[in-house]
């Protein structure tokens, strides 16, 4: 698929989505209904994200604020449908952020957070929130293991965001992430134990789903499995 896909590219490759979601979760002994795709449509138009929703898709990712609101304003959201933030925070964004997102998914230092509630405070809004979490320390943003704790009551606590959940970002070398994933994945379990509102583990994207999902992802980040290599600039 190239360009923007059509309806019928999108129902068509979300059909072999699922099917490797299954195969995947009946090796680990899971429920396939207990996975939810987010498409990820950075790099795509407004089209990419009617495709999405046409096919039956409720959650939509993008990261970057500039280009989601361009497209967000061209698109009928059906009820239910969900917005979500999955790039990096920038305070001067945090606002629109807040305005036109439902779930910030990279939520990564405690005075991010606090000014992120203000923020979605200051629009009348409640966000539901995720830790990015890093065990790779390979310098991207996250949350070091040993700091996830203190993170996570930190931001349990503030008013207008609701904490639900982790995200990590697959390692730099594909040879690592079997390893990665499940340090994630004993992070996740070990955090829900003592704060049930954390039930959500995003990690895993069209290239690692697999293995995501073996590791306990409930919900994968997927772009070019469902819209095709991204356009050229």
């Amino acid at each position: 698929m190239s360009g923007a896909p059509s309806y019928t590219d999108v129902e068509r490759a979300l059909a072999a989505l699922r099917g490797r979601i299954d195969a995947a979760c009946r090796r680990a002994g899971r429920d396939p209904a207990g996975v939810t795709i987010v498409a990820v449509t950075k790099g795509f138009g407004a089209a990419a994200i009617e495709a999405a929703l046409a096919a039956g898709l409720r959650d939509i990712g993008e990261n970057y604020v500039q280009e989601a609101l361009a497209k967000f304003r061209q698109v009928a959201w059906p009820a239910g449908a969900r917005r979500h933030f999955i790039g990096r925070l920038q305070r001067n964004k945090l606002r629109r952020i807040g305005e036109a997102f439902d779930v910030v998914q990279s939520v990564c230092d405690l005075p991010l957070a606090e000014a992120l509630a203000a923020a979605a405070g200051a629009v009348g809004k409640t966000l539901d929130v995720f830790i990015q979490v890093n065990v790779n320390r390979d310098g991207r943003q996250g949350v070091a293991p040993e700091d996830l704790a203190a993170v996570a009551a930190g931001v349990a606590a503030l008013p207008h965001l609701r904490l639900r959940g982790l995200m990590a970002v697959g390692p730099r070398r594909p040879e690592e992430t079997e390893r990665s994933f499940a340090a994630v994945g004993a992070l996740f379990a070990d955090l829900a134990a003592r704060q049930p509102q954390v039930a959500v583990l995003s990690m895993g994207m069209s290239g690692d789903l697999e293995t995501a999902l073996a590791h306990g992802a409930t919900m994968l980040r997927i772009g070019s499995a469902l819209f095709g290599p991204r356009p050229s600039a």
